[in-house]
């Protein structure tokens, strides 16, 4: 899609009613989250809940090319930044876990990741958590009537930077609405004062993916698993979010 997509107030309700959604199914992960749990018994959960509720799971069957995605949720654990497949693999104490998990209800997508601590986790583990959510909301307010995309980018950028991260450059955020995936690209990297305009009901899919190490990724032979190529950890936060007159609005905000 070459332009931008603007919402009307009703078409943002449908959306905030999906991204509560899928805020309540990834809170409800989190809480099952513990060392020994499988990966694939999150993601059938999550797949569960959502057709419950009456909405489809995004990614499943998403296509990369001629690769269709296999599961419901990404879930990515360390030094995997996104994309990672759920299999059989078990969590351990002292994981970071990412998960990233989107649905389509009445015809609008949502769009939202966290990253997650198991158990007893060393001090760096928590400091990258904390800083990836940070820049997450530094990005957040600067979603104002007539600022540009790259400011957002920047406020990101400036944030993580300043603790001593790096910002994956290859992955970016999105423009989000009736397609998973819409105009404009959101870097997480970027000069102030440029890009397209915001405007009052642009939604924005804003996602930090935040290093320890350096930004350079590798991806896996699977196609998908995208991890850091020093090995070091990731974390990753999103949020679907829209520019309205009065400001900034999370959505699916009451969820959270």
């Amino acid at each position: 899609m070459s332009l931008m997509q603007i919402k009307t107030d009703q078409e943002l309700d449908i959306m905030d009613r999906a991204n509560a959604l899928v805020h309540e199914v990834l809170n409800g992960l989190a809480k099952e989250i513990r060392p020994g749990v499988v990966l694939k018994d999150l993601d059938a959960m999550a797949e569960a809940w959502t057709r419950k509720k009456g909405a489809i799971p995004a990614f499943k069957g998403y296509r990369q090319g001629s690769k269709a995605y296999p599961a419901s949720v990404c879930i990515s654990i360390n030094e995997e930044v996104v994309h990672g497949i759920p299999g059989r693999r078990r969590i351990a104490e002292g994981d970071i876990v990412s998960m990233d998990f989107g649905v389509l209800l009445d015809g609008f997508y949502g769009d939202s990741a966290l990253t997650v601590a198991v158990g007893q986790v060393d001090e760096g583990a928590g400091r990258l958590l904390r800083t990836t959510r940070e820049s997450l909301f530094k990005g957040i307010e600067q979603m104002v009537e007539g600022n540009r995309v790259q400011d957002v980018s920047h406020a990101v950028q400036v944030h993580a930077e300043s603790q001593g991260y790096s910002v994956v450059r290859s992955f970016v955020g999105h423009g989000i609405g009736r397609h998973l995936h819409e105009e404009p690209k959101v870097p997480n990297f970027g000069e102030p004062g440029r890009g397209p305009r915001l405007q009052s009901g642009l939604v924005l899919a804003i996602e930090p993916m935040v290093n320890e190490g350096g930004y350079e990724v590798d991806t896996d032979g699977d196609g998908w698993t995208v991890r850091t190529a020093d090995g070091r950890r990731s974390a990753h936060f999103e949020y679907s979010v829209a520019v309205t007159p009065s400001g900034p609005r999370v959505l699916g905000g009451d969820n959270l």
